[in-house]
């Protein structure tokens, strides 16, 4: 009878890479584990080497450090003389998140996102109409208007075009929409032997990156949230750690909001990737803390808050990374008072849940 026979896999090596390529894009996966201290990565980078026979005789680690150097992606120009990251290297961790987890997605020239309403738009749609007083010259279908006229006026000697003869192709409006991204970095996020922050931060900075590639037009602000909460720059993504903090999902909703209002779209929406309940508020200058159950307390805030966002018609989608029955309570009832969505995801599928659901919130609202 015949069966199986299994063996170690040996992940193949891309042939159209080099050796520098291929151990890039380990140690840029690295780096992002590591909260962007270069110097762990290119340990766990040697460590497995050893174990993986990761470089040959011909090209070592210490090449890859040459050439990580020279290319611009490492320097030791520092005061203390230790390995950091560059800039171009923060860029190319963000495009290896959008390939890793958007790569499916393909580039629109426009950047910007489609709606179901026409009028003056900075894309040309299929619809025609006539023309009207005040239409731009470059709408006017020319080819049309031609015909039309032909057809109204015949082939006579004195060729006639006249503006009831003239059609013109229908802009299609884009929107604009403003999204604040919220991640939950408090201790809970590495609990259990599980790391959820490097997944949190994955998805961050490839949505910062399709935003910036894909719809130009868009904002997106990044705020992370413990005990309080406040704003990182995009290039700060690599370097995101979690602290001992409780969850403060107040303080960040308070800091969301006060961002977004500064925001002239009409199209505004969070996004907020937690594993847990809200255990923390900020009272006067005190913390008020309580990590056993659903505070009711701390649950009337947040909800004070969901209301909030919801009379300003502003969206919370909750990407809650966890399945306990009574963080779904909570789930439910926030989304049931915001008119948000909420998902219960793994971490596999959280970029594409987050895709999904950034495309869907793209209609106009008047």
């Amino acid at each position: 009878m015949k069966g199986f026979r299994f063996t170690k896999y040996i992940p193949p090596q891309d042939p159209e890479k080099n050796n520098f390529e291929n151990l890039l894009n380990i140690f840029l996966q690295l780096v992002t584990m590591t909260g962007g201290d270069a110097a762990e990565a290119l340990s766990w980078l040697t460590n497995l080497d050893k174990q993986y026979n990761l470089t040959t005789p011909q090209y070592g680690i210490g090449d890859f450090i040459e050439d990580l150097k020279s290319k611009g992606y490492l320097t030791e120009e520092n005061q203390k003389g230790e390995f950091k990251i560059t800039g171009k290297a923060e860029q190319s961790i963000r495009k290896s998140a959008l390939e890793e987890i958007f790569g499916k997605l393909k580039k629109s020239k426009g950047g910007q996102h489609k709606t179901t309403h026409s009028g003056t738009g900075d894309e040309k749609g299929t619809d025609r109409r006539p023309y009207t007083f005040g239409d731009n010259l470059d709408q006017i279908a020319l080819t049309d208007s031609l015909r039309n006229a032909q057809v109204n006026h015949g082939f006579s000697g004195d060729y006639l075009l006249t503006e009831d003869d003239l059609e013109v192709v229908e802009n299609e409006v884009r929107t604009q929409t403003s999204t604040v991204l919220m991640i939950d970095i408090s201790h809970s996020m590495i609990l259990y032997g599980e790391d959820r922050i490097t997944p949190a931060k994955k998805v961050a900075m490839a949505l910062a990156e399709l935003i910036k590639t894909r719809y130009p037009k868009d904002t997106l602000d990044i705020i992370v949230f413990g005990n309080d909460a406040w704003q990182i720059e995009i290039k700060d993504l690599p370097y995101l750690q979690v602290g001992p903090y409780h969850t403060n999902t107040v303080a960040g909703l308070e800091l969301a909001m006060d961002l977004l209002r500064r925001r002239k779209n009409p199209n505004k929406q969070i996004f907020m990737i937690t594993d847990g309940k809200p255990t923390c508020l900020k009272v006067g200058i005190k913390y008020y803390k309580n990590s056993f159950g659903i505070d009711s307390k701390i649950l009337s805030e947040t909800l004070k808050l969901a209301a909030q966002c919801r009379k300003l018609k502003i969206p919370v989608t909750t990407f809650m990374i966890a399945s306990d029955p009574y963080l779904k309570e909570f789930v439910k009832e926030f989304t049931k008072v915001n008119n948000g969505n909420a998902y219960y995801s793994s971490l596999k599928g959280l970029g594409d849940l987050i895709f999904e659901d950034y495309k869907r919130n793209r209609t106009k609202r008047f």
